[in-house]
C-alpha cells in the first residue's frame, strides 16, 4: 500500500506542481463546488482518496470528468491545494493509462476542444461543436440552440487567424 500511495501521491504532486498533503479535509472546495451533486465524490473526497493512493477508484470515478475546472474549490481552499488542477491531472492520467473515462462524452469533448485549438491555434466554436457531434454521435440534440447561436453572431463559420500558430502548436505536442 506505501508504495502505490507514494507512487499516486508522488505523480499527482509533481504534474501539479503541489502538495496534496496540504489538505486537512476542512471541505471548503466541496461546499462551493457547483458540480458537486453530479459527482460520485466530492473533491475532498478525490483528494482523500489520492492521499490514500487509491488510483483504481480515482482514475473511475465521475468526479473527475464532471469537474468543470471552474476553480471554486482551489480559490477556497485555505491551504492553497490546487483543487482544479489535480482533477486536470487525474483526468490526464486517466486517458495516459488506457482505462475507459467514466464519462464518455466528457472525454470526446476533450478530445474535440484540444484538436480544434491544434488545429486553428485558438477555440474555432463551430470546429468544435462539428468535432464533438461527430465523436458523440448526437447529431440533432441542440440544433435549434445552435442555429440561434449562429443567427445572433455568437458562432463564426470560419475562424480568425492568429499569428504565432506554430509556437501554439509546439506547445501542446510536449510531453
Amino acid at each position: 500500500m506505501e508504495t502505490i500511495e507514494q507512487t499516486l501521491i508522488e505523480e499527482a504532486a509533481k504534474k501539479t506542481g503541489d502538495s496534496i498533503y496540504r489538505c486537512y479535509q476542512c471541505q471548503k472546495c466541496s461546499s462551493g463546488c457547483p458540480a458537486a451533486e453530479f459527482m460520485d465524490y466530492l473533491p475532498a473526497e478525490i483528494i482523500r482518496m489520492i492521499q490514500y493512493g487509491l488510483e483504481d477508484k480515482v482514475l473511475s470515478s465521475r468526479t473527475i470528468w464532471v469537474c468543470s475546472s471552474c476553480e471554486t474549490c482551489t480559490t477556497r481552499c485555505p491551504n492553497e491545494v490546487d483543487i482544479a488542477m489535480t482533477m486536470d491531472v487525474m483526468r490526464e492520467m486517466c486517458i495516459e493509462s488506457g482505462r475507459q473515462a467514466s464519462e464518455i462524452n466528457v472525454l470526446k469533448f476533450h478530445k474535440s476542444f484540444l484538436s480544434t485549438v491544434r488545429r486553428f491555434g485558438k477555440l474555432h466554436e463551430l470546429g468544435l461543436i462539428l468535432n464533438y457531434k461527430l465523436k458523440s454521435k448526437r447529431y440533432f440534440d441542440d440544433l435549434k440552440l445552435g442555429f440561434d447561436m449562429f443567427r445572433k453572431g455568437k458562432i463564426r463559420l470560419l475562424p480568425s487567424k492568429i499569428k504565432q500558430i506554430k509556437e501554439i502548436r509546439k506547445i501542446l505536442h510536449r510531453k
